[in-house]
């Protein structure tokens, strides 16, 4: 079996894991702690992926000393409270594992900070194939989409890893074009929390997690009780043209 790709990045929230019960419920706890109305159901998923400063300073309009504060309290909450209220996506597990035993080299890419994404990757079992977990810095200055990316590549050449042809797996415009700013195509998770226009621009889609590996590793056949109910959606790309893209 080969790859198209040489370096697989994975975006967390919506894309590994399921998480928007655990932060929505600590949105919504921060937001009344420090006086702010809490927006409806839909908005409040919409804040679930982007980075979580940018979305107090745009979507909510608040200033850097609110923001900072509203950051604080959020942090607490969700680390203690909010964290392991997800669950991993069916099927993302076996993908995982196929990949990294497949030789591929496997970072995430998420803008959650990375001290909540390990833990969260360590309560679920998956960090064993993951080589590297990137994600925001701890104190969010790095944070945007196209940073953490950038580190995630530097991370794995630091490794010794072939980044020439990465692709990254995500649920969001912000994956889309953060990831594009370094060249780098991107494959959309359809279950995650983006809308069908957010797939705009990506070089394949896939429906569920197992629908990746006909994309990502073409030829590889996960265990029949694990994978079924696939079916590809790769946007009737073929290999070549997905190399040809990378």
């Amino acid at each position: 079996m080969t790859s198209p790709f040489s370096a697989i990045l994975f975006d967390l929230d919506g894309t590994i894991s399921d998480s928007a019960p655990g932060i929505l419920d600590s949105l919504t706890y921060t937001f009344g702690q420090v006086g702010v109305p809490v927006p409806d159901h839909e908005t409040l998923l919409s804040f679930v992926g982007p980075p979580i400063l940018d979305t107090f300073h745009i979507a909510m309009g608040m200033d850097d000393s609110l923001a900072d504060r509203t950051l604080s309290v959020y942090r607490e909450h969700y680390l203690s409270h909010g964290a392991l209220d997800s669950a991993m996506f069916p099927g993302i597990d076996v993908v995982l594992r196929t990949l990294h035993q497949a030789g591929l080299p496997i970072s995430t890419a998420t803008s959650k900070p990375e001290t909540p994404a390990t833990y969260i990757l360590d309560h679920y079992g998956l960090t064993g194939d993951i080589d590297i977990i990137t994600g925001a810095s701890d104190d969010e200055v790095r944070s945007s989409k196209a940073d953490v990316v950038e580190e995630a590549l530097r991370r794995l050449e630091a490794r010794g890893f072939d980044v020439s042809r990465p692709v990254l797996v995500g649920d969001r415009r912000h994956d889309v074009e953060g990831a594009a700013m370094h060249g780098v195509p991107t494959v959309f998770a359809a279950w995650g929390y983006g809308s069908p226009a957010e797939a705009e621009g990506t070089i394949a889609q896939a429906a569920t997690p197992l629908d990746l590996l006909p994309i990502l590793l073409p030829g590889s056949v996960p265990d029949a009780a694990e994978s079924s109910g696939a079916g590809s959606t790769a946007t009737g790309s073929t290999d070549a043209d997905l190399a040809g893209q990378a």
